[in-house]
């Protein structure tokens, strides 16, 4: 158990990333007065403008630093703080495509998690969360940074290992995301058509969609619907990635609140003793 200050840190591949996943989470935890920490991998250079509003002449050829600019925006309303590791986008390469030379996917996952034991050492989370295995979908930088997030998790403790990173650190817990389930979007579209609404996404979100997606076991559920709004405001700041017409922002906020008022998480790792299903993802360590 601890006294002291409690800090997180939530690892991501992409600038938007930290926005659409987990978002409320850290807003409540950042209300509650705990030290938060963003670690991106990329600087999400090879992304594209999703946002038709966007989509203007230069735009694309600026889009790296348009989405610093977008991320320190974000940043600022979750409250949190935030470090870029440096690494260079992968983009989505279609099937049977090759990877960039020297981008965030191809490198040595032990070299690639350095950046992150420095910070571990430096910021001393004592939770960390990330994607799974799988990247939460198939993006190579997304299964990226779950191996460089695990491999800091267990790294970052053991002053043998990457020397010259600062004081050995080791984070108590490390948690994976669970989100777009096919039960949240289940009880979320159950929930309009109560209310005489359909999802525009319906017809595309089937039984087909969810194949090959992780299998994850929820076992954190937080309750954060206070700060779905501030989540909303975070997201739409990174304009460049984010339609704020499109489907995302078709469930009426009040009905989520009701349906499924958390943001789900599985804990992967945890070197305390805590009592499942949790509530919290300091339980153990407040």
């Amino acid at each position: 158990m601890t006294t002291s200050p409690l800090r997180l840190m939530a690892v991501h591949a992409h600038p938007d990333d930290e926005s659409s996943k987990g978002a409320a989470t850290l807003a409540r935890y950042v209300a509650e007065g705990v030290d938060v920490l963003v670690c991106t991998c990329t600087g999400g250079e090879r992304g594209d403008v999703l946002n038709p509003a966007m989509d203007r002449p230069g735009v694309k050829e600026d889009i790296a630093e348009i989405r610093r600019k977008e991320m320190a925006e974000a940043a600022a309303i979750l409250g949190v703080g935030h470090r870029w590791l440096g690494f260079a986008d992968s983009g989505l390469p279609g099937e049977g495509e090759p990877l960039p030379e020297g981008c965030f996917a191809l490198q040595d996952p032990a070299v690639a998690a350095e950046p992150l034991v420095a910070a571990v050492r430096e910021f001393r989370p004592h939770v960390i969360v990330t994607y799974d295995e799988s990247g939460g979908y198939p993006h190579p930088d997304h299964i990226m940074t779950n191996r460089v997030a695990a491999e800091a998790f267990e790294a970052a403790g053991d002053p043998d290992r990457y020397p010259g990173t600062g004081e050995p650190w080791q984070p108590l817990k490390l948690y994976y995301i669970v989100s777009f389930t096919r039960e949240w979007f289940t009880a979320i579209q159950e929930g309009m058509l109560a209310r005489g609404l359909s999802h525009p996404l319906a017809d595309e979100v089937t039984d087909d969609w969810f194949e090959g997606m992780p299998e994850l076991t929820t076992t954190t559920r937080v309750a954060c619907d206070a700060y779905f709004g501030t989540r909303d405001r975070a997201i739409k700041a990174h304009a460049t990635q984010v339609d704020p017409d499109g489907p995302w922002f078709a469930t009426p906020r009040d009905l989520e609140r009701e349906v499924w008022p958390t943001e789900d998480y599985q804990l992967a790792r945890s070197l305390v003793e805590t009592e499942l299903p949790e509530t919290d993802l300091f339980a153990g360590i407040r």
